[in-house]
């Protein structure tokens, strides 16, 4: 299922929306959240398009995504937590599927103050 617009993701990949770009590839793109909800959080997010990340049924598909943001995290981070929020009621904001990566945290995300 696709939306009949181009979700806010869209623009970024198409770049007509700016963005602070911390990796890219031919399938992928990651960028820092400009609503952080961690001291260091970032947006892997595939270039094909589905709305949640439960419509992606290819093994390899998945396994890339996943693997896509393990690579990143690490770029980044030497401990950290991968998150995806799948539809409305999970906290899916934008329709289009994405991993979060958090971390940054001195004594884990308890300790954040936000």
């Amino acid at each position: 299922m696709t939306n009949p617009s181009p979700t806010l993701f869209e623009r970024i990949i198409a770049r007509d929306l700016p963005a602070d770009v911390v990796y890219e590839d031919d399938q992928y793109i990651a960028i820092r959240d400009i609503a952080p909800k961690a001291p260091l959080h970032l947006l892997v997010i595939p270039k094909k398009v589905s709305v949640r990340v439960d419509e992606i049924t290819g093994p390899a598909e998945m396994g890339d995504l996943w693997l896509t943001a393990v690579k990143v995290a690490r770029q980044h981070a030497r401990d950290y937590r991968l998150l995806v929020n799948c539809g409305p009621g999970g906290g899916q904001v934008v329709p289009h599927t994405h991993i979060h990566i958090l971390a940054g945290w001195e004594n884990g995300p308890e300790s954040d103050t936000q």
